[in-house]
């Protein structure tokens, strides 16, 4: 295997690895569940991280589960002992949103065992301004965006830094709402001021291949956010009273107007070239491009995803997308498993390995 993008002491593990016996690996959280069932239906073995806490319900998935690696905190993910075990394991860890959270974007660039995907990326996602830098160098329509709560004119949304789920977002429409929200945060430091675009809110699921040499659209949801959505049960002079919050707690399947998907795949398209030029690591296997579209079909992004998203949890079966591609059914657990599982095949692994 030649060195390719791989880190130099992920090389050496690799190097040292059975690549008949490649285990894929995750935390037990977020989208955990459809990673290890995508890898055992194309025949790779699979490792969980889990806490004690949590071990009771992720055994009941024990068919399609090879391993567990049992820890109380999240921080035993750094640990030596937990990476001695899963380098043992011949592991290819599998970053979510939640993984990324528990272990921190910077640890991550230095963590020893071979990751799908890109590390690099990882770091401009957690950082609100390097992340619409990125969408706005792409060429990607985004939302406008203001540089101090002073300069706020107009409805706008303040979003946290991180894989967050949407915690700690508000709204707000003058300088000292704004200044007022971020005080009762805490004033954070890492966070972003957008207008608040009016329309639908649409989250599209893509896959970069190296081994198709394809940018697949495997999917698209919609998010399910506490309180906001309730708001909607409220009648008018009731929810007025209330401060919507922007909280994910779960998503619900999407079908786009399919004139819009060319815009949707444009947009993946200019963003993985970007990712090559500017981060200096192309974004491999699954990201996602968070939208609003305007009654005029114009599609604002306002966000991306660096890795697989909690959304793509509603196709464990496949999407109408996955399927078109596939004429079977194909989670993004399953295309991220079938994608390292050819590319061992290929002798290409050192192309996605990070």
């Amino acid at each position: 295997m030649s060195k390719g993008s791989v880190p130099m002491e992920v090389q050496k593990i690799l190097n040292e690895y059975d690549l008949s016996k490649l285990s894929v690996a995750t935390a037990g959280s977020h989208s955990a569940l459809q990673i290890l069932h995508g890898a055992k239906k194309e025949g790779l073995r699979t490792v969980l991280i889990v806490k004690k806490d949590r071990l009771d319900f992720y055994r009941t998935f024990s068919h399609f589960i090879d391993e567990f690696i049992i820890i109380e905190n999240w921080s035993e993910i750094l640990e030596k002992d937990v990476k001695d075990n899963l380098i043992a394991l011949n592991s290819i860890i599998i970053p979510h949103g939640s993984f990324v959270e528990y272990v921190g974007s910077k640890n991550l660039q230095k963590y020893e065992v071979p990751i799908f995907g890109s590390r690099k990326i990882l770091e401009w996602e957690a950082t609100q301004e390097k992340k619409m830098e990125l969408l706005r160098r792409a060429g990607i329509r985004v939302p406008k965006e203001f540089k101090s709560p002073e300069e706020v004119d107009r409805l706008v949304i303040v979003k946290l830094g991180g894989a967050k789920g949407g915690r700690g977002y508000f709204l707000a429409s003058t300088p000292e709402e704004v200044k007022e929200g971020l005080e009762k945060l805490g004033n954070p430091s890492n966070y972003i001021i957008q207008e608040y675009v009016i329309g639908v809110p649409a989250y599209y699921h893509v896959f970069n291949s190296k081994v198709y040499n394809r940018i697949e659209i495997t999917g698209m949801d919609i998010r399910y956010e506490s309180n906001v959505d309730g708001l909607r049960r409220l009648p008018p002079k009731y929810a007025s009273k209330v401060s919507p919050t922007f909280t994910v707690v779960g998503n619900i399947p999407m079908v786009l107007r399919e004139s819009l998907l060319i815009t949707v795949y444009n947009y993946a398209k200019s963003f993985v070239e970007v990712t090559k030029e500017v981060v200096g690591e192309e974004i491999v296997g699954p990201f996602c491009l968070e939208s609003i579209i305007t009654e005029n079909g114009e599609i604002v992004v306002f966000e991306f995803s660096g890795r697989i998203v909690a959304g793509t949890n509603v196709y464990i079966d496949g999407s109408p997308y996955s399927y078109l591609y596939w004429d079977e059914p194909m989670s993004v657990g399953r295309r991220i498993a079938r994608e390292i599982r050819k590319a061992r095949d290929k002798g290409m692994l050192e192309e996605i390995l990070r």
